[in-house]
């Protein structure tokens, strides 16, 4: 394993732009989820479709995300962050135009799945740009930044979404994805660098392959950064499948106010990765990690107790996952950087390795909430409070023996 780090090169990318690029190509994956979740009903009104087959269009999305990531790790690492941030982009604008004219739900489903593609690639190369530029401690707190601009986001885009709903129709959210992921694409074009060093030219070869992923996946440290940020987005995205059909179809609330709703906890994720900020620079990385599990597992176990003891009100499901996605602000930035601190030589690889179980464990976890769905609210609460368990439960085990990187 390698653990030196960036400093001992200057940067090739202002921390502005560093900023703007890990934030705009992180943002790609949220955009695709966040901003049709007030329209997966109308979605299925449309095609007249189960929510099961409506639950596809993010378990698709969420399938070829996890594995398209043993690919563009590599890639990124064999020819540069460059060309896989371009090429990435470029295919989620064309993505976006497929699912804005999709003539069926098997068409949709295609483009969400590329629209993945293009989304993966993006993020692979942002979380590598910035283990090339920044030290662990430096980088966790710019993708603690670029998370609080990724959660403003993340605030106004079901809003958005539930607008554009309502005057336009649900195909007016994918037009929204072509138009931003357009701009994006062009400032890259215009602006972006390439940030690695030394590209290793055997990164695509099946023995070194091979060898590097099990490299990442033999390190004590990465299982330690890695299980707490898998179980905390399980969580995140259990809320993100299922929210909307609890809140709109059992709890009776409109799409806007469904959109509304879950800006209100989003909120939640904006401040937690402005506390995170602060507390790595404070307390280091280990400690700011189990504060955050800590506060997920209570607001977690809120959420279930709630639902178990018979209240029935949207305040009782958002006001906990507000608490709970603030812990994942404060977890995520964090594992992100500790998670590929220690491969300096493969940093596309262990970003791969981190997304992909990220991605398997909450396409499951999404795909439970659509096939469990009753009518009532016990699958959903429930279910975040199992991962808020797993999440404090991990941290506690694994962070305290092997967080720390030297």
């Amino acid at each position: 394993m390698q653990a030196d780090h960036a400093a001992a090169r200057p940067p090739v990318l202002t921390p502005a732009w560093l900023l703007a690029f890990a934030a705009g190509f992180a943002s790609l994956q949220p955009l695709a989820t966040d901003l049709i979740q007030p329209a997966l009903p109308s979605i299925g009104s449309a095609f007249d479709v189960p929510v099961s087959s409506v639950q596809l269009t993010l378990t698709a999305f969420i399938l070829t995300f996890g594995p398209w990531q043993l690919i563009a790790g590599p890639l990124a690492d064999c020819f540069g962050r460059h060309p896989v941030a371009i090429g990435g982009v470029c295919t989620y604008v064309a993505a976006s135009v497929l699912c804005t004219v999709a003539p069926s739900m098997d068409w949709l489903i295609a483009g969400r799945a590329l629209q993945a593609v293009g989304a993966c690639s993006c993020l692979v190369a942002a979380r590598a740009m910035v283990r090339d530029e920044l030290r662990p401690e430096v980088g966790a707190r710019l993708l603690a930044a670029s998370g609080t601009v990724l959660g403003v986001f993340a605030l106004t885009a079901p809003l958005i979404g539930g607008l554009l709903l309502a005057a336009f129709g649900w195909r007016a959210t994918f037009a929204a994805m072509l138009v931003l992921s357009a701009l994006l694409a062009s400032a890259a074009l215009a602006r972006l660098k390439e940030t690695i060093a030394v590209p290793n030219p055997r990164a695509l070869r099946i023995v070194p392959l091979v060898r590097a992923y099990a490299q990442v996946f033999g390190s004590p440290t990465w299982h330690a950064y890695a299980w707490p940020a898998t179980f905390s987005y399980a969580g995140l995205f259990a809320f993100i499948s299922g929210s909307s059909f609890v809140l709109i179809r059992v709890l009776g609330m409109s799409p806007i106010g469904a959109g509304l709703s879950f800006s209100f906890v989003v909120s939640g994720y904006v401040i937690g990765t402005l506390v995170c900020r602060r507390n790595v620079a404070r307390h280091g990385l280990q400690r700011t990690m189990r504060g955050g599990a800590l506060l997920q597992l209570i607001a977690g176990l809120a959420m279930a107790a709630l639902a178990l003891t018979g209240v029935r009100h949207p305040l009782a499901l958002l006001v906990p996952h507000f608490f709970f996605i603030a812990a994942h602000g404060l977890i995520q930035p964090v594992s992100q950087a500790g998670s590929v601190a220690r491969f300096a030589h493969s940093a596309g690889v262990a970003t791969s390795a981190l997304g992909l179980t990220m991605m398997l464990v909450a396409a499951a976890v999404g795909q439970w909430i659509g096939a469990s769905f009753n009518g009532t609210v016990y699958p959903l609460a429930l279910t975040i409070g199992a991962c808020a368990v797993a999440t404090a439960v991990s941290t506690w085990a694994l962070v305290a023996k092997h967080g720390h990187i030297g």
